[in-house]
């Protein structure tokens, strides 16, 4: 029995620095590493938060109900390291002989606490106490440190989405920005290009070491940093296509830094692409939903340029890089309905749903919903 109590105290301490581990590589570790307890608590938090939104038959009342995913699923991760630890030095207690077995985790809880409402009895329970002790603190300053960090990342995040929709509109659209931009003398300069190159590079850092952030969801519905995305690699896209203007480099650049961080973002989610796809490879955009863009843009006075055809290769082959983990990024964290991101990743029941089209009335393609007006 002897022996059975320490193989029990050793494996009690082994998961309780296991848990701490993985508090630390989940909090203080600066890059994207896959952390089993955090990966559990998410995946199960996002399995009952969808089960639920699946019933809602507005958008609104989905977006309301995953707005909370992200946020509880990490107060359950904190109630996961805490319980973890309890159980753990709650072996170790049992360990060193405290009987029952419910005494030893009673012990346990009063010291992982600090409220000392069930004292140890001994010097070896006296070390095992206050080592819990200090852990206990130890996981409370990790999560006083964590939510800062979090919320600082997605105030940075949501004030350039904020401020796209102002140039793009709800849901943002590359039509809205390229006719501001003839109408308004250089709104999409070097410098416009080169912030959001800077945004993209922000969003891979912080939303790979803290993969909570893929799913938290803009205070206004009908934003998402997804959306915004793909409204300013596509307005790139086709500046540098099919839009009769100096070439601004900053343009290809920004492309690069956004497929980039998606791509980035794709591999922490397990989201599977094609690293290296060729420039004719097929796209989720048809040629007729291109050709419709272009006759929009010439409609509100925006110069193109003659060839069409070689203007559709160019911008598939830029837009054969963020493609696929575009759309699939959209469904993954349920985005708002936006043109050639969003609309993507449904079915046509969904689509019907998500629009709240009712009864026979046909269902709009994807990208003939409307870029709208300027």
């Amino acid at each position: 029995m002897g022996a059975l109590r320490l193989v029990v105290a050793l494996l009690g301490g082994v998961a309780a620095a296991w848990v701490l581990l993985s508090a630390i590589r989940t909090v203080v570790l600066p890059r994207s590493v896959d952390v089993a307890l955090t990966h559990a608590v998410f995946v199960v938090t996002r399995a009952l938060f969808t089960a639920v939104a699946k019933r809602a038959r507005a958008y609104e009342a989905r977006d309301r109900i995953m707005a909370l995913d992200a946020p509880v699923a990490l107060m359950a991760l904190a109630g996961a390291w805490a319980l973890g630890i309890i159980l753990a030095f709650g072996a170790v207690f049992w360990g060193l002989g405290v009987d029952p077995l419910r005494d030893a985790f009673v012990i346990s809880g009063s010291s992982f606490t600090t409220l000392g409402f069930a004292p140890p009895r001994d010097v070896p329970t006296d070390l095992a106490a206050v080592t819990e002790a200090v852990l206990g603190l130890g996981v409370v300053a990790l999560l006083i440190s964590y939510l800062p960090s979090i919320y600082g990342a997605f105030q940075r995040r949501e004030l350039s989405v904020a401020l796209l929709a102002t140039r793009a509109g709800d849901p943002p659209s590359p039509v809205r920005l390229l006719v501001r931009d003839q109408q308004i003398n250089n709104v999409l300069s070097e410098d416009w290009y080169a912030r959001w190159g800077e945004w993209f590079a922000d969003i891979e850092e912080s939303h790979t070491s803290q993969g909570a952030l893929v799913f938290f969801r803009s205070p206004l519905a009908q934003r998402s940093w997804v959306t915004a995305t793909g409204c300013v690699l596509d307005t790139a896209a086709l500046s540098l296509s099919v839009v009769d203007t100096p070439r601004v480099p900053q343009a290809a650049l920004c492309i690069r830094s956004g497929y980039l961080c998606l791509r980035r973002i794709a591999d922490r989610m397990g989201i599977p692409y094609d690293p290296d796809p060729a420039p004719d490879d097929p796209i989720s955009i048809a040629r007729e939903e291109f050709d419709d863009v272009c006759r929009r843009l010439e409609e509100a006075g925006v110069a193109l340029i003659d060839d069409r055809d070689q203007a559709w290769r160019d911008f598939a082959g830029w837009r054969v890089n963020y493609d696929v983990v575009l759309v699939q990024l959209a469904g993954l964290v349920m985005a708002p309905y936006a043109p050639w991101s969003s609309d993507r990743s449904l079915s046509g029941s969904l689509r019907r749903r998500w629009l709240g089209v009712k009864g026979d009335t046909p269902v709009p393609d994807p990208g003939t919903t409307g870029f709208g007006g300027a």
